[in-house]
């Protein structure tokens, strides 16, 4: 019985190495392991196999089988393979990636942010950026948070487990990692690195941990400006505003400021902005921004002299601008990867 399931192996290597097509594959199968099959013939005749026989009978069987079925499948890849390269003919290269109707385009919160650091470059600002895995020191401390401030919840901050390490945050033995909340922490760091007169603009995204909804994402993109110098007013800041918003959003497009509270900041304002071509809106002026002077405590953190230096920070978000400029009404249309979203911006 041993020597004719080897000669079944045998015969199995021949027949299917002769079958050059699906169809010879079939019929040589049908030949070994069909209802009429060599291999099934043999495992017919299991029950006038003597007892004490069958368990090494059974044995030698299944090696057969795993044999033959090895012998299968290498023969479909190849059959496989031959019939791709017949539909596909000699001058195409499967290896290579498919075609891709028509050039790609940028997102439009690229195409947002790109537009923006454009407008501050026109005045001087340079582009900064920074990691998105902070510590409580650049994202809190030295932004004159205090400890109870409500940012530093858990409910309101992504912090990461204790034993985490990051080789490029240095951090106190205390302190706690997170996801950043603002690029404010970018200011900070550069401050430490640069002294006055300073003037940047800091874009990336943030994490909050806000519930999803039209207006709202746990992961955003924010810009923050900073402009350190000597004799820097609220004057300043107002006229930085405005031109930006103008160019941005069309001449003649006016701001205002709203009295209002930052930790970072003193004194602090919300920006609202008007412009008649975005009366769809619905509302003359809308909400869009915050900004304020340099609380002098924040100074102090970084080594500046409050006394002979001032200065002014603000921020935006990036996805609130986009929704704006393109008359978009879902914050979530940017995230979900549908092309038929994204075709619109091409």
């Amino acid at each position: 019985m041993e020597d004719e399931l080897k000669q079944i192996v045998e015969d199995a290597k021949q027949k299917i190495a002769a079958a050059s097509n699906r169809a010879g594959f079939e019929a040589a199968k049908a030949g070994i392991s069909g209802p009429n099959g060599a291999l099934t013939r043999v495992m017919k005749n299991m029950g006038s196999i003597p007892k004490e026989d069958r368990p090494t009978f059974g044995k030698l069987l299944n090696q057969a089988k795993q044999r033959i079925q090895g012998l299968y499948d290498e023969a479909l890849v190849a059959i496989e393979a031959a019939e791709l390269a017949a539909r596909i003919g000699p001058a195409v290269d499967p290896s290579l990636p498919a075609p891709i109707p028509g050039p790609g385009s940028s997102h439009p919160l690229t195409k947002t942010r790109e537009e923006i650091c454009g407008i501050f470059k026109q005045i001087g600002f340079t582009v900064v950026e920074g990691t998105e895995v902070e510590t409580e020191y650049y994202c809190f401390d030295a932004l004159n948070t205090p400890a109870e401030h409500p940012a530093r919840d858990l409910q309101d901050t992504f912090y990461l487990p204790d034993d985490a390490q990051f080789g490029n945050v240095s951090k106190k033995q205390d302190e706690r990692y997170l996801l950043r909340t603002h690029t404010s922490s970018v200011q900070i760091r550069t401050m430490l690195k640069e002294k006055p007169p300073l003037r940047v603009i800091s874009p990336g995204r943030c994490f909050r941990r806000d519930t999803v909804d039209a207006t709202h994402s746990a992961n955003f993109h924010q810009i923050e400006g900073l402009y350190v110098d000597e004799n820097v007013t609220v004057r300043d800041l107002k006229a930085v505003l405005d031109y930006f918003f103008e160019q941005l959003l069309g001449k003649g497009t006016k701001t205002r400021f709203r009295p209002h509270f930052f930790p970072y900041t003193e004194p602090s304002f919300e920006v609202d902005f008007s412009s008649s071509h975005l009366a769809k809106l619905g509302s003359e002026w809308v909400e869009i921004a915050g900004c304020g002077m340099v609380e002098p405590a924040v100074f102090d953190s970084v080594d500046y002299d409050a006394e002979k230096h001032s200065g002014f920070a603000f921020g935006m978000g990036i996805e609130r601008i986009a929704m704006i400029l393109y008359g978009i009404d879902d914050i979530r249309y940017f995230y979900q990867n549908d092309g038929r979203f994204l075709s619109q911006f091409a």
